[in-house]
């Protein structure tokens, strides 16, 4: 499972000319699920990313968390992310996970991110084209793999 995080001023994401998430400060997730992820890994990865010290302290160093700032996240699956790149000038998404387990995983991170920070977590729309937008704070960008 990969969670590539990025530390955003504010981020959006439409579907069918539709905003169906939006946030402020906070974190944008782009969700990657790959075969034999398991929601062992899914609670691994979610407190990962809200306690990932990627803002910025009184001292301007990277300290505090998600949740030290009380920000918002906003989760986006992207299988794209497990694909595999090493070979050739055409991604592989053999490594991907089934649809209907992506989904589940997804939905499993994102109701997890839910309880963990009790507010509630914006998200995409699994398996939709999607336009996300978002102002990168920094920029800032990690990718995180459990």
């Amino acid at each position: 499972m990969i969670a590539l995080i990025q530390r955003v001023a504010q981020a959006s994401v439409i579907v069918d000319e539709v905003e169906v998430g939006a946030i402020g400060r906070g974190v944008l997730v782009l969700l990657g699920v790959e075969s034999g992820d398991s929601e062992e890994q899914v609670v691994r990865l979610v407190h990962k990313v809200l306690n990932y010290r990627i803002f910025p302290d009184s001292a301007d160093k990277m300290n505090l968390s998600l949740h030290d700032i009380e920000g918002d996240i906003l989760v986006v699956s992207q299988f794209t992310l497990a694909a595999d790149t090493k070979k050739g000038l055409r991604p592989s998404f053999s490594s991907a996970a089934a649809p209907e387990i992506a989904q589940a995983l997804y939905e499993k991170f994102c109701a997890t991110a839910a309880k963990m920070l009790t507010k509630p977590v914006q998200k995409g729309v699994f398996g939709a084209d999607m336009q996300v937008s978002l102002v990168n704070d920094g920029p800032v960008t990690f990718s995180l793999k459990v």
